[in-house]
């Protein structure tokens, strides 16, 4: 079902994908799609494949700006609509993603999570998932992973349905895009910090 729907929506949708990569060539001035190493199912690393959203630019330090000053008009509006997830319908078909899933994070947060937290990897991560249709990136952390937990112990062809409809509507009323404060989702290293604060 997923690479027969992912592949429906791919050919449906070629023509959004396409012009949002020739915009963003064109906005940014440097390659369009954003390809990262992500954990997968049992933490298996693959290469997941989004559209920029962000410029380089960097500070006198060459340090990255923050996110705030560096994601571009088109990229916002890319983002709030959820275009620059559609490249990734290719990783469902590579068989790295499921349409529904908990959201791959950073590698880089691998050996923080504790053994409730990993269990998110139980299962293939997805485009969307039961957290993005109950807050996406408004939610704190310790809510995103109980919600990620929660589906992996209550996947069903009927949940999943329901998750993409959901997201569908998600979609258009661009619901939960970014955290308070923050032009996406702030990090989980510093989710971790305090948490570990809390409980010393």
């Amino acid at each position: 079902m997923d690479i027969l729907f992912a592949s429906i929506v791919l050919i449906i949708l070629s023509p959004i994908i396409l012009f949002s990569v020739l915009i963003q060539w064109l906005e940014i001035g440097s390659y369009p799609l954003f390809i990262q190493t992500r954990p997968g199912k049992n933490e298996v690393p693959f290469k997941i494949i989004k559209l920029k959203t962000m410029n380089e630019k960097r500070d006198l330090m060459g340090n990255l700006l923050p996110d705030n000053l560096r994601i571009t008009p088109f990229g916002k509006f890319f983002r709030s609509a959820s275009i620059d997830e559609l490249p990734q319908l290719i990783n469902v078909l590579k068989g790295d993603m499921s349409l529904v899933g908990p959201r791959p994070l950073l590698l880089d947060y691998l050996p923080f999570f504790d053994e409730f937290e990993k269990r998110r990897h139980e299962v293939k991560p997805g485009i969307t998932g039961w957290a993005q249709v109950n807050g996406r990136n408004a939610l704190s952390w310790q809510q995103k992973f109980e919600y990620d937990v929660w589906y992996v112990d209550n996947y069903s062809f009927v949940s999943d349905i329901k998750i993409l409809l959901l997201t569908i509507n998600k979609v258009f009323f661009r619901e939960g895009i970014s955290s308070e404060g923050h032009a996406t989702m702030p990090s989980y290293i510093e989710y971790y910090h305090t948490k570990n604060k809390k409980n010393d």
